[in-house]
């Protein structure tokens, strides 16, 4: 298994912020198969005011491309990013349109 955290930001509109909560109560059949379909067995998503957090748990033949090939090839994954596209903005020194990036491990604890 592998596990990823990534950051996006909202915009800091407390409408576009409520927005992209109340959207996530309740998400398409057709999504989530995606999603299980790329090889993620486990998705959270953290907000802290505008700042989003995903801790993403997937299996050992996932990769960030093949899941953006099958995003690409699929209408339902590509209307849904659209969508909430209008509530994200771009994180501070990322290319435009740039949404969720993928975070460095610096470290970490195992009491096992």
């Amino acid at each position: 298994m592998q596990t990823f955290l990534l950051i996006c930001d909202l915009k800091d509109e407390p409408e576009a912020i409520q927005a992209y909560v109340d959207c996530h109560k309740s998400v398409s059949p057709d999504i989530l198969e995606s999603i299980r379909v790329a090889g993620i067995v486990e998705m959270s998503i953290y907000r802290w005011r505008n700042r989003l957090s995903m801790i993403l748990v997937a299996d050992n033949d996932f990769s960030f491309e093949k899941k953006a090939k099958l995003d690409d090839a699929n209408p339902k994954v590509q209307e849904w990013e659209a969508f909430l596209g209008q509530y994200q903005t771009n994180l501070p020194g990322t290319p435009a349109n740039w949404r969720w990036a993928i975070t460095e491990k610096i470290f970490e604890f195992s009491a096992g």
